[in-house]
């Protein structure tokens, strides 16, 4: 047992310290990509034809290519053009603008799922177009939203591992790091995945508390 000491030390030291990494990683990547996917998606529904047509083009290129692809183009391909990233925050940009390619998605089609029939009943109310989007279109919206999102956030969590790719050391990449060193990789990765486990637990208790916060009775479940 004492043989085995030196390495669970090293292990657990390690892997809290990528841990840290990987939430700083992730908050930042996540209220970006939610921004973005806002008002990408908001401009693909209500925006004129140009801007409609660079969202799209946006939303499929991100969508289209690898995530590890635009990491490589902008941790290793920008410096070729001058422009020079940290391994973080090479990373953090390329998660938030993955991301947020997505999360315009569900917003486009949580906007584009409420009724004409309630643009018309706003105007004939006298609402104004921002008045009839703030009053009656998101508050809807953000709650068809919620779980494509909420979903988003989850994969985001689990793709913050390819973080390391880019020589940012966060929770996989310290324990392969561990795993190398020791040639231990079964009890490596084992413990990653429950870290990673644990993380997305975490996520869905804080979504489910969302949800609840924000149902209205007889709306988006029976």
């Amino acid at each position: 047992m004492e043989g085995f000491s030196p390495f669970y030390q090293e292990l657990f030291t390690a892997l809290n310290r990528g841990l840290l990494m990987s939430v700083a990683l992730i908050l930042p990547s996540a209220v970006g990509g939610l921004f973005i996917g806002t008002a990408v998606g908001s401009l693909r529904v209500y925006s004129g034809p140009i801007c409609r047509r660079l969202g799209d083009g946006y939303a499929a290129l991100f969508r289209g290519t690898p995530l590890v692809v635009q990491l490589f183009i902008l941790y290793f391909g920008l410096p070729n053009i001058g422009l020079y990233l940290s391994p973080y925050a090479a990373a953090v940009i390329g998660f938030i603008l993955c991301s947020g390619a997505y999360q315009s998605e569900y917003v486009r089609g949580a906007l584009l799922s409420i009724k004409r029939g309630q643009y018309l009943g706003a105007q004939a109310l006298g609402f104004t177009g921002w008045q009839t989007i703030r009053s009656i279109v998101l508050p809807q919206a953000i709650r068809r939203a919620l779980y494509g999102c909420g979903n988003e956030i989850i994969y985001l969590i689990k793709y913050s591992s390819l973080a390391y790719v880019v020589t940012c050391m966060e929770l996989t990449g310290e324990g392969k790091t561990v795993a190398t060193e020791y040639f231990r990789f079964t009890e490596v990765f084992t413990v990653i995945g429950i870290y990673y486990l644990g993380l997305v637990t975490l996520a869905m208790a804080g979504l489910k508390k969302i949800e609840r916060l924000l149902y209205i009775p007889g709306f988006g479940r029976q």
